[in-house]
């Protein structure tokens, strides 16, 4: 009540307009607030089984939203929003009911006519078969209804920065809701582009599925510890054929560029030998398929059979498929669940299994959890794995290439195959590490990091600071119950890191603390400017890279960091763009 009388006083606003601005103003709180809980159901897509009732909700909200929208673009309002500094609050509130009734108006009901054409068609044709007939006719629907949505979000994440508690704590509310659900549309969007193709719509596919362990960190994962063959036809998913990398090594490196050469192989400690267990040391997907199939053509399985791109997978990705497939029992009778798999494959299976069991028991986690992504399916368990696959893209969990040119500009336009910052647009920083310490020691490594934005040019550009710190959480009382397999040397962290500035912008100031970071230099990787340097992290210690980033003058997003993945969810990363608003002059 204090907040809402001090505006009224700071705008200038007396008597009967004082009060009924004050009036408006808790209005237009209750109604946007009634709104957002309503339209919960989108957001978490969690009531699929009954889009009527959502419906309904969206129906309700509308009134909701059409009222707030109505009493905060009043005349009072709008000679309100001109006043100084606190007039940024009116336009804020004004431009938050209106981006909440077009969504609610106009993207939402498109998004809802789609699931409700997909929950009335007959998805599973049977035998693990999904029918991609739907899915094709959805596609444009729900990329329209996708492209209307985010442009919405955009317009409110670029509000002006309030001034006054209550309503920043208001916008910070509908932002972390509407961004929720951008983020699942977009994935279920994403996914619905690529998936017709992928399963083989047109024609049977083959792809290699290499699986990597984070244990052994590779700049775009980990280790390649084997390679199964994924079949595609008409919406049926094969999988099988699993290879340990030691039926791979035989023949040959994957065809590294002299940038490569000199920075994986020619300058150590550790000297990658670009067989098929160092593919994953690329940050770019597209380079890790090339190697792949370099290796594949020299092989007697391969060389007669087409390759026609690779899915990438982490122990990470596979739990979380767990949880949509099913939980899978290995011969011993353990039982891996969505809370337990990544660990058991990352940590438990080098500790309590001998070399020669661990490749087999990935393989079979494999192909029962991607085996069965498409059987049975229905609305529910398709949306399931759609935001799974869009999720887990993100984090780099999961990425997948097609060396048909058409197919691969849908998957990369989708985000699904993961590359260093490319877009001038949504910037972000790269930042990818690779283990030099032959061991097991990814699963000890923990990395977090703050990016702060610090300024917001006129030109439209932005300045952000960055720390970004790596710590070896290995206790020195558990290093004598661990072998050698899994400390190498000590238990140190050994790690080849590499910074990229945004695509269009700069990094300045790069600074080091904690550890011991040797050999900084800037180099050039296939094209793109890249800071490397080697990170000795002992057990208990941490070493922090503190930088200043510049983005493009073209960026119309916050600045996020795309890394080598860790083996949990949590990207570790948190973000406080309270300084500025993007593109406020």
């Amino acid at each position: 009540m204090l907040i809402l009388a001090l505006l009224v006083v700071l705008l200038g606003v007396s008597g009967f307009f004082g009060l009924k601005l004050y009036s408006e103003a808790k209005q237009v709180k209750a109604h946007e607030e009634q709104a957002m809980q309503l339209l919960g159901g989108v957001t978490d897509l969690g009531n699929l089984d009954n889009l009527d009732t959502v419906r309904q909700q969206i129906s309700q909200a509308k009134t909701e939203t059409a009222a707030a929208n109505e009493i905060a673009h009043g005349t009072l309002w709008n000679i309100a929003s001109k006043a100084p500094v606190y007039g940024d609050d009116i336009t804020t509130v004004q431009g938050m009911t209106s981006v909440v009734d077009s969504l609610v108006s106009d993207s939402v009901p498109q998004f809802m006519n789609v699931l409700s054409t997909l929950k009335s068609a007959q998805l599973s044709s049977g035998d693990g078969q999904l029918n991609l007939q739907p899915i094709l006719e959805a596609q444009k629907i729900i990329a329209t209804a996708n492209q209307s949505l985010q442009q919405q979000v955009q317009k409110y994440q670029q509000l002006p920065k309030a001034h006054i508690g209550m309503v920043k704590n208001a916008y910070a509310t509908g932002n972390t809701q509407l961004t929720k659900m951008a983020d699942k549309v977009n994935q279920l969007s994403g996914t619905f582009q690529i998936l017709p193709d992928f399963l083989g719509s047109d024609q049977p596919r083959t792809y290699a599925l290499m699986a990597m362990t984070t244990s052994e960190e590779r700049s775009s994962g980990g280790l390649i510890g084997s390679v199964g063959v994924v079949t595609t036809d008409n919406g049926k998913i094969g999988i099988g054929d699993f290879r340990s990398n030691g039926e791979y090594i035989p023949y040959g490196a994957g065809d590294p560029t002299e940038d490569e050469q000199r920075i994986f192989r020619q300058w150590g400690p550790l000297n990658m030998s670009f067989d098929v267990r160092d593919l994953a040391v690329y940050p770019d997907t597209s380079r890790s398929a090339e190697g792949m199939r370099a290796i594949w053509q020299r092989t007697p399985w391969g060389s007669n059979t087409q390759l026609d791109g690779v899915l990438m997978v982490d122990p990470v990705f596979l739990q979380e498929l767990t949880k949509i497939s099913g939980n899978v029992t290995i011969p011993d009778g353990t039982v891996l669940t969505g809370d337990n798999t990544a660990e058991f494959l990352l940590n438990k299976v080098y500790v309590d299994y001998p070399v020669s069991m661990q490749d087999a028991l990935f393989a079979q986690v494999a192909e029962q959890t991607v085996g069965s992504m498409f059987s049975n399916v229905d609305l529910t368990k398709l949306t399931k794995v759609a935001q799974l696959m869009g999720s887990m893209a993100e984090g780099r969990h999961f990425s997948m290439y097609a060396f048909d040119e058409t197919a691969e500009k849908t998957i990369s336009d989708a985000g699904f195959t993961a590359q260093t910052p490319s877009s001038e647009e949504n910037p972000q920083v790269g930042v990818y590490v690779t283990e030099r310490n032959p061991s097991k020691m990814g699963w000890y490594i923990h990395r977090t990091s703050k990016v702060t934005r610090s300024t917001c040019g006129n030109d439209g550009s932005q300045t952000y600071h960055v720390e970004y710190k790596i710590t070896n959480t290995l206790e020195s009382s558990q290093i004598g119950a661990l072998t050698s397999y899994i400390l190498g040397s000590g238990g140190q962290g050994v790690e080849k890191t590499l910074i990229y500035a945004p695509a269009g912008g700069s990094i300045s100031n790069l600074k080091t603390s904690g550890g011991s970071v040797t050999e900084s230099r800037q180099e050039t990787l296939n094209g793109k400017t890249v800071y490397a340097s080697n990170a000795t992290i002992a057990p208990g210690e941490s070493v922090t890279y503190s930088f200043d980033v510049t983005t493009s003058t073209k960026a119309v997003s916050d600045l996020t960091i795309d890394q080598t993945p860790m083996g949990w969810i949590d990207s570790g990363v948190t973000t406080d763009t309270a300084a500025c608003s993007i593109n406020k002059q």
